[in-house]
């Protein structure tokens, strides 16, 4: 079964033909990162428009570099929460029309899901396992049954940590995405310059979770309230510093959750997932078992869509075309005892 997956949650305009829900033949990514970049972030309405105007020559790159006519495809699987709203109307839309006129069934797919299965677009991954969920709009940790199954352990309470990393990049002029620019610039910083602080999570039903918005305090507006003197006040310093505590807040939750659990093995997805420091954190982690996928997978792209539509599809779920966009979705909490 080949199924065409389509992504406009946010600023990218993918398109992806996914065979049995594992074979990659093609995924096409158009970003916007260099119209948004004057922003320092995502401006809604830009990108919904750009959306407009690439999904029909990013759909048509897909097929031709994948060598398939829409004829060979036997579904389609589209992104419809949640994300921003007009972004995701537009592939919505665009989903139900080619359906329509094919004749074959869509999917409506859940971002978040979507993040937690691309890795297994490159591996055999077994259940139950920790997913691991980060991103600018998401913080997740979750734990994972199967590819529709999971309870959610532990959130952010405030901010993404994506979010905290765009936001730092932004107030110091680091440039943007600032996940990418942070993690690049902190490789000629020192970590142990500044102590930033770690918030107070650790009982009741806050015991996973995480929280981002007295870091990025600290450091836009007390940095010399936590800075190591004997260390210069650079801005590499600061990148560096602030990624190590970002990343290991997120690292304390998660081993949190592993203990816990006792599942030994953890699975991780989104766009902050190809963030050197969080990728070797994890690994230096003794009798884990560890899983990221490739950094192409880790951003908002098609091919995930595809894969995890596929599953939906071979158990005969299908969308109806009343299906509307959702920009929010709750998140079920299930704290483990």
């Amino acid at each position: 079964m080949i199924v065409l997956g389509i992504e406009t949650s946010c600023d990218e305009t993918s398109a992806a033909l996914v065979e049995d829900g594992r074979s990659i033949l093609s995924n096409i990514v158009a970003s916007q990162v260099d119209i948004h970049s004057p922003y320092y972030g995502v401006v809604p309405e830009i990108a919904s428009r750009k959306h407009v105007e690439w999904i029909v020559p990013v759909i048509t790159d897909a097929f031709n570099a994948a060598g398939v006519e829409k004829e060979d495809i036997s579904a389609i699987a589209v992104t419809y929460k949640p994300g921003l709203i007009g972004s995701l109307l537009v592939g919505l839309s665009f989903a139900k029309g080619l359906a329509a006129s094919l004749n074959i069934p869509y999917i409506g797919v859940d971002h978040i899901h979507a993040h937690l299965y691309a890795p297994h677009l490159e591996q055999d991954i077994s259940y139950p396992y920790i997913g691991l969920l980060v991103s600018g709009g998401h913080s997740l940790i979750t734990y994972v049954r199967n590819f529709d199954d999971f309870d959610v352990l532990g959130t952010t309470i405030d901010d993404a940590c994506g979010e905290a990393f765009d936001k730092i990049a932004k107030f110091y002029e680091m440039g943007y995405p600032g996940g990418v620019v942070i993690d690049r610039i902190s490789q000629k910083g020192d970590p142990r310059a500044f102590s930033f602080p770690f918030p107070s999570l650790h009982k009741g039903d806050h015991k996973y979770d995480v929280s981002y918005s007295g870091l990025k305090t600290a450091v836009a507006n007390q940095l010399d309230k936590f800075w190591n003197k004997k260390y210069e006040k650079s801005i590499e310093n600061i990148a560096a510093s602030f990624q190590k505590t970002a990343i290991d807040i997120m690292v304390n939750r998660v081993l949190k959750a592993v203990e816990d659990t006792g599942l030994r093995k953890i699975v991780a997805g989104g766009g902050v997932a190809a963030n050197s420091y969080l990728r070797k954190r994890l690994n230096e982690e003794s009798g884990l078992e560890v899983i990221f996928p490739s950094s192409i997978l880790c951003t908002d792209n098609a091919a995930m869509v595809a894969g995890l539509g596929y599953h939906y599809l071979l158990r005969g779920n299908k969308s109806d075309f009343k299906m509307n966009a959702e920009a929010r979705v709750p998140l079920f909490r299930n704290i483990y005892p």
